[in-house]
């Protein structure tokens, strides 16, 4: 069976079906929620995790993944830490995997590539990443995407006719690493940025965070095989501006609340939708770790959702020792 799906009902995978079939194209997409696919089939409305969004007849969505597993292409948008069951759960054939979530496995450490890889032997990876708010998706709203294709040209050339829309323009990068790099670390910096928010430091101290954080996110790729101008494109830079300035980024929004005073555990409990920051934060700190490489920001993220007072780790943040700018370790 030809065609196109879509793994995952929350808002993002909501989103990505709604800009599939924007053009009146068939699209099938699997929730794991019966209640989520029943109010799509009958009202073409997602209540639960995208209401504002009216949603085309021509998405389809299914609660088998049965129902999925002829498809050719498959945009995977399911939460990072359940990628690896979903895919394994469904029959093996050779496929697209579009992967669309962003985080790392907090079980094995593994990027979410090498998650795909693994669980679905003989399928062709590609990475979709950029700054993109669900909401603005569905509306139509311009937006541009990194595709990072692991079967390089080939693999494109059937893609993007698939993927892109009038409003919704994906550019080529081979680097797969790199975009799915840029998705991981910026959900943990948009927390940190969320807590000076929550905090009110001021705008100086959020856009000095942003760019000390980009820092970090640089040494990090630079270790893990990725490409510098990758991180500096709609993967890297851009989706990190976006989801560092505004409430409708989960992540920031989970920040805001920790600056505010809010209980990591009682924020968490009381989610869901995922904060994949909250996930990735401690795994990056420990990849980080052992890698040798300095991100304080990453670590302070790791601590405040261990519980550490926002203002006792900014007020640490603040004193580190006073060095260049280029120099490692912020």
């Amino acid at each position: 069976m030809s065609g196109i799906g879509v793994l995952g009902g929350g808002a993002w995978g909501t989103a990505l079906a709604q800009m599939l079939a924007s053009e009146g194209r068939e699209v099938r997409l699997w929730a794991r929620e019966p209640d989520v696919v029943d109010a799509i089939n009958t009202q073409h409305r997602n209540p639960v995790f995208l209401p504002s969004a009216q949603l085309a007849n021509s998405i389809r969505a299914t609660t088998d993944l049965g129902e999925m597993a002829g498809l050719q292409i498959l945009l995977v948008v399911t939460p990072a830490q359940h990628m690896a069951s979903v895919l394994g759960g469904m029959p093996a054939h050779p496929r697209d995997l579009v992967l669309c979530s962003k985080g790392i496995d907090a079980a094995t450490g593994l990027l979410l590539n090498h998650v795909a890889r693994d669980a679905a032997p003989g399928s062709e990876v590609a990475v979709l990443s950029g700054p993109t708010f669900a909401h603005e998706v569905a509306a139509g709203l311009p937006t541009a995407v990194t595709l990072a294709c692991s079967g390089a040209e080939e693999q494109w050339d059937r893609l993007a006719p698939a993927i892109a829309r009038a409003a919704f323009r994906p550019y080529y990068s081979d680097d797969v690493i790199g975009a799915e790099i840029g998705g991981a670390v910026k959900n943990v910096l948009a927390i940190a940025c969320g807590v000076v928010d929550g905090l009110a430091l001021g705008q100086n101290a959020r856009a000095a965070l942003i760019a000390r954080g980009y820092a970090e996110m640089l040494r990090f790729g630079a270790v893990l095989g990725a490409r510098a101008e990758t991180l500096a494109g709609l993967c890297g830079l851009g989706d990190l501006v976006l989801t560092c300035s505004s409430t409708s980024s989960r992540n920031f929004s989970l920040g805001k609340a920790l600056g505010e005073g809010g209980n990591p555990a009682d924020l968490m409990a009381d989610r869901r939708t995922v904060a994949e920051g909250a996930f990735t934060a401690p795994v990056l700190a420990r990849l980080a770790r052992d890698h040798g490489i300095a991100m304080p920001i990453v670590d302070a993220v790791e601590r405040l959702l261990g519980g550490a007072r926002a203002a006792e780790v900014v007020t640490g943040l603040l004193a580190r020792p006073l060095r260049a700018e280029g120099e490692e370790g912020n």
